[in-house]
């Protein structure tokens, strides 16, 4: 089945225009971030008050799943600096990051991110297969044709 079809409480930005539209899929533990353009800082500031509420009513995040053409960048450093600061006050609380995106910057993310972060990192080719490995048991995982694996 494909992941977007499942069904789970939804949470998406109503602050207008974003450029990184987000959902919590709250009965999986899992986060979806798809970006359309250069992210701003306004983006993270939606995702971060989304899954603030979520992990302060006891959630855990078992997975983010990024799905995207190719990373689009920052809009400005106000923009970084807002992921940076997203991604350090959060990355002990996540499991797992899935990353479906053509390009080189799809492929080499994860590798760099993996120096920063507790969680699991890991390419997809598409989005099913980033779904199936982040909803999968953590016993369960091992290496898959349909993933690349990250050295």
């Amino acid at each position: 089945r494909y992941w977007r079809d499942w069904s789970s409480d939804v949470c998406s930005s109503d602050l207008g225009i974003t450029m990184l539209e987000h959902e919590l899929r709250a009965n999986d533990g899992i986060l979806i971030l798809r970006p359309h353009g250069s992210l701003q800082a306004t983006d993270f500031t939606s995702v971060t008050g989304v899954v603030d509420g979520y992990l302060q009513r006891g959630g855990r995040l078992r997975g983010v799943l990024i799905s995207g053409k190719s990373f689009p960048g920052w809009e400005n450093l106000d923009a970084l600096m807002a992921h940076l600061k997203f991604v350090k006050n959060h990355h002990a609380r996540i499991d797992k990051v899935a990353i479906v995106a053509d390009g080189v910057a799809g492929r080499v993310l994860p590798n760099i991110a993996s120096h920063f972060v507790n969680a699991q990192l890991q390419h997809f080719n598409e989005d099913n297969a980033a779904w199936s490995w982040l909803t999968r048991a953590p016993e369960q995982d091992s290496p898959s044709p349909n993933r690349e694996k990250i050295s």
